[in-house]
C-alpha cells in the first residue's frame, strides 16, 4: 500500500475529511459511531483501527441527495432494489458509502467495506466488524432515548447476536409505523438473528 493510500485511510485524515463534507450534527454522530465501534472492537477482540475507519466512513455519502446516490449506483454498476429506489437517502447512502470508501478513500479491506455497506439494513450471518458498526450506529452516545436502549448498550459489550436481534426488532417495529418501505434485507437479517439467539 502506497504512502498516499495509507494517509487516506488514516483516522486523523478521515476525521478532517468527514468534518468538511458532513453537517455538524452528522459529524458529531459519525465521531460517536467511530469511538463506540472502537470500544466494541476492543471488547470483542476486533482490530480497533478497522472499527474506527469503518465508523468514520459509514455515513460518508449521507449528505448526498437521492439523485446523486442513484447516479453513483448507476455509474458504479451497483444494483438497487425497489425499497432503495423509493427511499435512496436512507438506504443507498450505505451502499454508496462503501463504494466511496473504496474508490475515493482507498479502503481495500472487504470486511471494512462490508461493515459500511450493511450498516443500515444488516444482512444474515454478518462478520463481527459488520455487527459492531451496525450496533455502534444505533447505540452511540448522541442517540435519543429509544426503547430498551440502556440495556442494549450494556449487553452490546457482551453479546453481539442478542444485541442485533433486539435492535432489528426495534427497527422493524419503528419502520412499520412510518410510511417508508421496509427493505427485505432487514427482515431477512432479523429472521437470521432471531434464530441464532
Amino acid at each position: 500500500m502506497g504512502s498516499k493510500q495509507m494517509e487516506k485511510t488514516d483516522p486523523t485524515y478521515l476525521r478532517k475529511e468527514m468534518e468538511e463534507i458532513l453537517s455538524a450534527k452528522r459529524y458529531i454522530h459519525t465521531l460517536g459511531v467511530s469511538y463506540t465501534a472502537s470500544c466494541l472492537a476492543m471488547a470483542h477482540g476486533e482490530p480497533m483501527e478497522d472499527a474506527m475507519v469503518a465508523g468514520l466512513l459509514h455515513d460518508c455519502a449521507k449528505a448526498m441527495h437521492g439523485s446523486e446516490l442513484m447516479a453513483i449506483c448507476e455509474k458504479g454498476h451497483l444494483r438497487m432494489n425497489t425499497a432503495e429506489r423509493s427511499n435512496p437517502t436512507a438506504l443507498l447512502h450505505a451502499k454508496v458509502g462503501a463504494y466511496l470508501a473504496e474508490h475515493k478513500y482507498g479502503v481495500t479491506d472487504n470486511n471494512i467495506l462490508n461493515a459500511i455497506r450493511y450498516h443500515t439494513t444488516g444482512r444474515p450471518d454478518m462478520s463481527k466488524l459488520e455487527k459492531i458498526i451496525y450496533i455502534a450506529d444505533y447505540i452511540e452516545p448522541g442517540r435519543k432515548q429509544l426503547t430498551g436502549l440502556e440495556m442494549i448498550r450494556r449487553i452490546a459489550y457482551q453479546d453481539l447476536d442478542w444485541t442485533m436481534e433486539n435492535i432489528l426488532a426495534n427497527t422493524l417495529a419503528y419502520l412499520r409505523t412510518t410510511e417508508g418501505q421496509v427493505d427485505d434485507m432487514t427482515v431477512k437479517t432479523y429472521e437470521f438473528y432471531r434464530r441464532e439467539t
